[in-house]
């Protein structure tokens, strides 16, 4: 078995779709299952739906027919003939979705979103089924929350791994192409649950994990992964081979390779993961497997922007130890702040924090009435893995630098 995972973009619309149709002619689709993604930026317009049903928002009719539009259009191209049968099931998919609207009575965000969230995946893995079955690559609709059970944490649900196992072999036609959605699940009363960050590629790997694959194929539109973001660094390499180490490693710095939860299970398989172009999909693109570091021998940079580093002393000047720091965390993650770097000293505490929810000011007033405080906002974090001390002193020119930390492998700054 080989599991392929196509993203929003690799289907984002007709042509794209036609694209995918012409790399599985490719590659193949023997003993294959593919995870698909919602078209474009579906997700994120679902989620404007989410928003403006539960602030009863008079824009809620308006923000649910620009979905619809957006997928209407793409059938279109694909199917010119109106009398096709995914016409019915597109429509029936949508009046679904208004119907749970008209039904429901949570007003719990996070199961709200994952009831609504999911019509981006099934809507596209109906019209993409529908579209290869057309052009003679036959194949079947599975609906992953069959096979995926989980428990009942809405938007970041944690897999039953047992009873997914068994489902997905039962439910799994392993001499057919499989199509099924990437990101949902669903848990023991049979509502829809989604598996947080990364979850199409985490859906990939747990299909990889169940069905005992050779491999996942990741399809992006890049080369593979680079050691470094080509918008901020001239002259990248692609990377031929990471091992699981280093991937996760690379992840909890801020990559966006693959997400830890994704590897894990292949890890535990030796599974290995390659993510490739889907624009030349002959090229061998990079391998997530067990072995050397990195194929290249390279350093690999990771840039975090917009964050703000916090520097904290006791009053009294008393040790910075357990309690104090225990109370800091506390506050942190009281105020959903992401913590990407800390370094401490006997009488401070310094920490790197994203101000995603711009609670910043409110975990200000908190942190003053225990410790001082200095911060600096707007800081961009430059981590190094595998760094060259000329890399670093080249990177450091023209910046000011306020912390700088070094591991064995690793090189971190904070720079303004």
């Amino acid at each position: 078995m080989r599991i392929f995972k196509f993203g929003g973009a690799s289907v984002k619309d007709a042509e794209s779709i036609n694209n995918v149709k012409t790399v599985l002619e490719t590659t193949g689709i023997e003993n294959l299952v593919v995870v698909v993604s919602a078209m474009g930026k579906t997700t994120n317009a679902l989620e404007k739906v989410v928003s403006n049903y539960l602030d009863k928002s008079p824009e809620l009719q308006a923000s649910l027919a620009f979905v619809a539009d957006y997928h209407y259009q793409i059938l279109k191209e694909l199917f010119p003939e109106k009398s096709h049968p995914v016409y019915g099931e597109i429509h029936a998919l949508f009046e679904e979705l208004k119907s749970f609207f008209e039904l429901n009575k949570s007003t719990s965000h996070a199961y709200v979103y994952d009831q609504v969230v999911c019509f981006g995946e099934l809507i596209s893995t109906k019209i993409i089924s529908h579209f290869l079955n057309k052009n003679n690559i036959r194949n079947n609709w599975l609906d992953s929350r069959e096979c995926i059970k989980t428990d009942n944490n809405y938007r970041d649900a944690g897999v039953e791994w047992e009873q997914t196992q068994t489902q997905i072999k039962e439910k799994v036609n392993t001499k057919t192409l499989t199509v099924t959605q990437g990101f949902l699940g669903s848990n023991e009363n049979n509502f829809t649950t989604t598996l947080g960050r990364e979850g199409s590629d985490y859906t990939a790997a747990i299909f990889a994990y169940c069905l005992g694959a050779e491999s996942v194929t990741i399809w992006k539109d890049v080369p593979g992964v680079l050691n470094a973001d080509p918008r901020e660094f001239q002259n990248t390499v692609l990377l031929e081979q990471i091992s699981y180490r280093e991937a996760i490693e690379m992840a909890f710095y801020g990559a966006s390779v693959i997400h830890p939860k994704t590897l894990q299970p292949l890890q535990r398989k030796e599974i290995p993961l390659f993510v490739k172009s889907f624009l030349n999909p002959t090229q061998p693109g990079t391998s997530v497997a067990k072995g050397q570091d990195l194929v290249p021998a390279v350093s690999c940079y990771i840039v975090k922007k917009e964050q703000v580093l916090i520097s904290l002393s006791s009053l009294d000047f008393s040790f910075m130890v357990e309690d104090n720091i225990g109370e800091v965390f506390k506050l942190l993650h009281a105020y959903k702040m992401k913590v990407n770097k800390i370094q401490n000293s006997a009488i401070s505490f310094t920490v790197v924090v994203d101000n995603k929810y711009n609670k910043l000011e409110e975990l200000l007033i908190q942190l003053r009435s225990k410790f001082k405080v200095r911060y600096n906002e707007n800081v961009t974090l430059y981590t190094i893995r595998h760094f060259k001390e000329k890399e670093v002193e080249k990177l450091e020119n023209g910046f000011e630098v306020l912390l700088k930390q070094q591991s064995r492998d690793t090189m971190q700054l904070v720079v303004k």
